[in-house]
């Protein structure tokens, strides 16, 4: 007999994340829905737009075309009353929804009540609750007192993409990105260029994006700016501006560490830190979230109350001293993404049934 097709509705699906979810060969029997393009976004539009399926207009005009609503994020401008309206359409519609709580602190807000208000409304709505680790797991229920399963994240760079190794000096980068709510970047980088200096045969790399040079930008921020130049002026670091990585660049740089710094504050996930996986780059991130549960990685101490110098400090060194060979073997990463598939095909066919 075969096996019955189920189509998700999920939000987004063009994303790495989502679309390693499903078995490479198709055999989980999951289609996703293409993203649909706003109205008002171009096609060929870089920035960020609502997600047109968070529209309780959107589902009723479509409810024929999927079995389960799956929603993973993008929801940042939505209001609690309008993700209750899109839970309530869903009930009506007869159409299960599961909910992957990737952020139980979104890295994009300083404050946390949006989030939060938001959240209050998503996990008790839910007919099935997924997230990434077990603490995050731990949180959902102390807080919501709901069971989260957890399913962890899938490998983000494929096998054919991984870039050869090439020699180079003992590397370790910081990526400011364009300067999320998230980062602190200033206070790490400081202690880097201290701890670098003092290693023999290393060499210390800043990159940050444009829009946070150009005083026209989103993002800009001329304290930032001035004191990166300073460091490098000084000869204390190398500072690469440019646009986003496409997703070959991406890979290429963090193959090209030893040690990617993650200066993040707050947060609970991080893709960032699976594609160094796949890599074999050693990542040094804050022990605030749940990055320790994700995959083996150093950590220091780093929140909106200060930063633990020594110990970031004593993790680069380690890192220089041990190189610790954290990469995943690609075959394994395979394996790991059949077994994702096949649990959330059992997850979505639970809350069908």
């Amino acid at each position: 007999m075969a096996v019955q097709l189920i189509r998700v509705a999920s939000v987004p699906s063009g994303h790495t994340y989502v679309r390693h979810l499903s078995d490479p060969d198709g055999s989980d029997r999951v289609t996703r829905l293409a993203d649909p393009t706003p109205c008002s976004a171009p096609s060929t539009a870089e920035r960020w737009w609502p997600p047109a399926m968070l529209d309780p207009r959107w589902l009723t005009d479509h409810h024929t075309e999927f079995d389960v609503f799956h929603l993973h994020f993008g929801f940042d401008a939505a209001t609690p009353a309008e993700l209750t309206e899109i839970a309530a359409t869903l009930r009506g519609l007869g159409k299960p929804f599961v909910y992957t709580v990737h952020d139980l602190r979104n890295p994009h807000h300083r404050d946390t009540a949006t989030h939060l208000a938001q959240l209050d409304v998503l996990v008790p709505a839910a007919d099935a609750l997924v997230t990434l680790t077990p603490g995050a797991a731990e949180v959902i229920t102390a807080r919501w007192g709901q069971r989260a399963e957890v399913i962890p994240h899938p490998h983000v760079v494929e096998r054919a993409d991984i870039p050869p190794s090439r020699a180079h000096p003992f590397t370790v980068g910081v990526h400011a990105k364009s300067l999320r709510p998230n980062m602190a970047p200033l206070p790490v980088v400081d202690v880097l260029c201290d701890v670098v200096a003092d290693l023999p045969d290393a060499r210390l790399r800043v990159d940050i994006h444009h829009e946070v040079v150009d005083p026209a930008g989103n993002r800009h921020d001329p304290d930032v700016i001035a004191a990166l130049r300073a460091w490098h002026d000084a000869g204390r670091l190398s500072l690469h501006i440019h646009d986003f990585f496409t997703d070959a660049e991406l890979w290429r740089y963090l193959a090209d560490l030893d040690l990617s710094v993650l200066p993040y504050t707050f947060g609970t996930h991080s893709g960032w830190l699976e594609a160094c996986y796949d890599l074999g780059t050693t990542v040094a991130t804050s022990t605030c979230g749940f990055y320790a549960q994700q995959r083996p990685c150093l950590t220091y101490r780093h929140d909106e109350h200060g930063l633990d110098a020594e110990g970031l400090a004593d993790a680069v060194r380690l890192c220089h001293d041990k190189r610790p060979e954290w990469r995943a073997d690609p075959a394994e990463r395979e394996r790991e993404r059949r077994r994702i598939a096949r649990r959330y095909r059992l997850l979505y066919e639970a809350v069908l049934s």
